[in-house]
């Protein structure tokens, strides 16, 4: 009895199709990771951030003791290289004695918790207005516009402490509130790229074909639009950070005894002149977190759009 050797063809053209596809990703994220390396700022950038997200993970392990352990006897203990310094406080405690690098580590938590939470939000609600806007264009785009033109009227912070003040005090309202006011970059961000790409050749081809209004926002018009929301997101990201951190620095965001780095800077302000220790660790924490996502959005820019990249 003879054995026949039968291969299936269109099994044979799948396994080629997705061979393709994955050498294409593969080319598409070397091409990102080569313009994205050629900014060295952007990459120190995203080590630091990786960096702090590790830390933040990680928290529980490295943070030597609790952030809400009140050490009775080494109130605003100086950092352990100047005189009565403590190894067991390497960067001294605060007023009631609570160590501060545990409460800057478990701090990175909140700070990134509060960025990824924002920037979700926003985008998320932003880019569905955005696509709305920007699709059906008429009396719908002319009322949203005019609603984020409102918006973006006042100052982000003032308006994010006026919806606090309205909403209560605390973190959940603090977030709320940012992600509220951020949410308007992003409606006219994908608004403007909608708008560019509706016309296009791809899109009306679809339309033929029998594309429903759906399909054609999410699934071919929304994927060409993602490069200068991707850029924003991680500008955002930074922003939200700051906006939480003057929001708790008021009192109106996280709230005590929360280990938050805005909330801290509030708690030590008064010690200014007696522990310079309590207010500077905790604003360099926020400066060096917010300027590696600034610098990882340069690169983010340069790597993503088409006009800055070099031939």
């Amino acid at each position: 009895m003879s054995s026949t050797n039968t291969k299936d063809p269109n099994a044979a053209v799948g396994l080629e199709g997705g061979t393709v596809i994955a050498v294409t990703r593969r080319a598409r994220l070397a091409e990102f990771w080569y313009y994205f390396s050629q900014n060295r700022g952007a990459v120190i950038g995203l080590y630091v951030f990786l960096a702090i997200v590790v830390i933040a993970l990680l928290a529980p392990v490295i943070a030597p003791h609790s952030p809400s352990l009140q050490n009775r006897g080494f109130f605003l203990l100086p950092p352990v290289w100047q005189e009565g310094g403590n190894w067991s406080f390497i960067l001294g405690t605060d007023a009631v004695g609570r160590d501060v690098l545990s409460r800057l580590i478990y701090g990175a938590r909140f700070s990134l918790f509060i960025g990824v939470v924002v920037v979700s939000v926003a985008v998320s609600v932003g880019i569905l207005v955005g696509l709305i806007a920007g699709y059906f264009r008429g009396a719908v785009d002319t009322i949203i516009m005019r609603v984020m033109d409102i918006i973006l009227a006042f100052p982000s912070l003032l308006l994010a402490l006026v919806l606090v003040a309205i909403l209560g005090p605390g973190l959940v309202n603090a977030m709320i509130a940012i992600a509220l006011v951020q949410q308007p970059h992003y409606v006219r961000l994908t608004r403007a790229a909608v708008m560019s790409e509706k016309g296009r050749d791809y899109v009306t081809a679809a339309r033929v074909a029998g594309a429903g209004n759906i399909r054609l926002m999410f699934k071919t018009i929304l994927p060409n639009c993602t490069a200068p929301l991707i850029v924003q997101a991680a500008l955002s990201f930074s922003t939200a950070i700051l906006d939480a951190a003057a929001l708790g620095f008021l009192g109106m965001g996280a709230q005590p005894p929360t280990p938050e780095w805005g909330t801290m800077l509030a708690e030590a302000r008064e010690f200014i002149l007696r522990a310079w220790w309590v207010v500077t660790f905790p604003g360099l924490a926020i400066l060096i977190t917010v300027l590696a996502i600034n610098l990882m959005g340069d690169g983010l820019r340069d790597a993503l759009d088409p006009k800055l990249k070099r031939s």
